[in-house]
């Protein structure tokens, strides 16, 4: 069951990225994003990072080194794309499921005839 279940979440998964992607990275982008933002007083959390080595500028304004930064608001951003993704497949597989037609399991043996002739037969030694 739990094989027949990875399979079908891969297979689904893999179809799903690309078709809904660039969806739930809007979804992110543009919706979830601000109301963290909003909540944040303002934050831009996609910008948010830790400067290693600040860029260098030239007397003319020209930049000769770019900054050195740890971007840790872009991964937040992935983290929560992950999350959205991770959900929406989550969904997408458990109502899949649910429409597919139960297997009909198979009632559990009782004994045959012959083990009921024996019982009896042992019954009457007794």
């Amino acid at each position: 069951m739990l094989k027949k279940f990875i399979m079908t979440g891969f297979a689904v998964a893999v179809i799903l990225e690309g078709a809904v992607g660039l969806v739930v990275k809007g979804f992110v982008a543009d919706i979830v994003m601000p109301i963290v933002g909003h909540f944040a007083s303002g934050l831009d959390v996609s910008e948010l990072k830790y400067v290693l080595d600040p860029a260098v500028l030239g007397s003319d304004g020209a930049e000769i080194s770019s900054e050195n930064a740890i971007r840790y608001g872009a991964w937040v951003n992935s983290f929560i794309n992950l999350l959205t993704v991770g959900l929406v497949m989550f969904i997408v597989v458990k109502s899949y499921n649910k429409t597919k037609a139960l297997e009909p399991q198979a009632a559990p043996a009782g004994p045959s005839e012959q083990d009921i002739l024996k019982e009896i037969r042992d019954s009457f030694k007794k």
